[in-house]
């Protein structure tokens, strides 16, 4: 599948915004001491990191 500029344009952004959203919801579970908002913001992380690799395959 080939994907014309602004759709290229667009997953980038995307992609950005889920690794942007990673890295700040992995900064508040590295400064929170409440465990289970620490739980739950590693697991949100995570989620975020999943759906930026699968964004990353149309790219392929």
């Amino acid at each position: 599948m080939s994907l014309n500029q602004l759709e290229l344009q667009n997953l980038r952004h995307l992609i950005g915004g889920h690794q942007t959203t990673a890295a700040k919801l992995e900064t508040y579970a590295a400064q929170t001491q409440n465990p289970q908002l620490k739980q739950m913001l590693q697991q949100d992380a995570q989620a975020s990191i999943q759906s930026c690799q699968k964004l990353l395959t149309f790219l392929q």
